[in-house]
C-alpha cells in the first residue's frame, strides 16, 4: 500500500532484540556516557567562554566543536535511554524526521568545524607574522557562522525531501532514525532524494576533507623547511585535530558503507555498534583529548575544579 510519509504516524525501528534484564545494565551504560558527554563538553565550553585568555580563535573554534558534540549527542541519547526500556519500539513519525534533522546536521558540522580549525592551524603555521591581521574576530564569526547555518539549511532542504515521498513500509532496520534508511522504504520515485543526497555528502564530506587535506599540504611543507620549534608547534597543535578527524571519518564511513551496502552476513551487535559508533564516541573522545592536550585548558579546568572543591559549604 502506498501512503504519503506525511499520512504516516509512526515508525518501528526493528534493529532491536530482546535482551532480558540486560536492557537495564545497558541503559545505565548509556546514562553513564550521555552523563560524561555532557559534563566534559560543557566544563570546557564555561572555561573557553569565561577566561578572557581563552578568546583566541583556536579556542573559539573548539567552542564551537564543542556545543556541536552537545547537540548532536543530545539528538540521540536520549531517544536510545528511553527506546532501551521500551517494550514497543515505536517512534512517531515527527520525532523521527526531527532527529534524523539534528543526526545529520551534527555530521556535516562536524567537518565544517574540523575544516575551519585546519584553516586556522594552516594560517597560525604557514602565515604566523600576518595571522593576527587575518584571523580577526569578524571572520571568526562569519567561519563559525558557516559551519552552523550551511549544514542546517542543507538538512532542512534533505528532510523535507524525505517528508514527501511515497512510503510503502514503516520499519526502520537501525536503532536510530535514518534518513537513508526511510528513503530505502519509498515506492515512489527517489530520483530527486538521491541526487540530493550524493550533492549533500559531496558538499558535507568531501569539501571539508579537499580543504583540510590542501591546508596539511602546506603545514607539512613549512615543517620540513622550517626550524625545529616550528615543527614542536606543528605537531602539538594538529596532533589533536587529525586524530579527532581520522577517528570521526572512520566512524562516517562504517555508517555510509552500511546503509550502501548489504550487511545482512554482518552481526546484529557488530552492526548496531559500527552505527553508534560515529555518533557516541567522537563527543566523548574530543572533549578528552583537547582537554587532556592543551596546557591551557588543562591548568584553567585544574584550577576551576580546585576552587570547587574548597570553597566553603554556606
Amino acid at each position: 500500500m502506498m501512503i504519503n510519509s506525511t499520512q504516516v504516524s509512526y515508525f518501528t525501528l526493528g534493529a532491536y532484540f530482546d535482551v532480558g534484564l540486560f536492557k537495564y545494565l545497558f541503559f545505565m551504560i548509556l546514562m553513564s556516557l550521555y552523563v560524561l558527554i555532557v559534563c566534559a563538553n560543557l566544563l570546557l565550553i564555561v572555561v573557553i567562554c569565561v577566561n578572557r585568555s581563552l578568546h583566541e580563535p583556536m579556542y573559539l573554534f573548539l567552542c564551537s566543536l564543542f556545543v556541536n558534540e552537545l547537540y548532536g549527542s543530545s539528538g540521540l541519547f536520549p531517544f536510545l535511554l528511553v527506546q532501551i526500556l521500551s517494550d514497543i519500539h515505536a517512534v512517531s513519525a515527527s520525532l523521527c524526521f526531527l532527529q534524523v534533522f539534528s543526526l545529520y546536521s551534527y555530521g556535516a558540522g562536524e567537518f565544517a568545524n574540523l575544516a575551519v580549525m585546519s584553516y586556522d592551524r594552516y594560517l597560525a603555521i604557514c602565515c604566523p607574522l600576518q595571522y593576527n591581521t587575518r584571523m580577526t574576530f569578524k571572520k571568526i564569526a562569519v567561519l563559525i557562522a558557516v559551519t552552523w547555518c550551511c549544514p542546517l539549511l542543507l538538512c532542512i532542504v534533505m528532510t523535507s525531501l524525505s517528508t514527501s515521498l511515497q512510503l510503502c513500509g514503516t520499519i526502520i532496520e537501525k536503532v536510530y532514525c535514518d534518513n537513508f534508511s526511510i528513503v530505502k522504504l519509498a515506492c515512489s520515485d527517489t530520483t530527486i532524494n538521491n541526487i540530493y543526497g550524493l550533492f549533500v555528502t559531496s558538499l558535507s564530506i568531501f569539501c571539508p576533507l579537499m580543504l583540510i587535506f590542501y591546508t596539511y599540504m602546506k603545514i607539512l611543507r613549512v615543517c620540513f623547511s622550517g626550524c625545529r620549534q616550528t615543527r614542536h608547534k606543528a605537531v602539538s597543535t594538529c596532533t589533536p585535530h587529525l586524530a579527532s578527524l581520522l577517528n570521526f571519518s572512520c566512524g562516517a564511513c562504517f555508517e555510509i558503507l552500511q546503509s550502501r551496502f548489504d550487511m545482512n552476513n554482518v552481526p546484529v551487535v557488530l552492526r548496531i555498534f559500527l552505527s553508534l559508533y560515529w555518533l557516541t564516541c567522537q563527543p566523548v573522545f574530543n572533549p578528552l583529548l583537547y582537554g587532556l592536550n592543551m596546557s591551557k585548558v588543562r591548568i584553567i579546568c585544574k584550577s576551576l575544579v580546585l576552587a570547587l572543591k574548597c570553597r566553603p559549604l554556606m
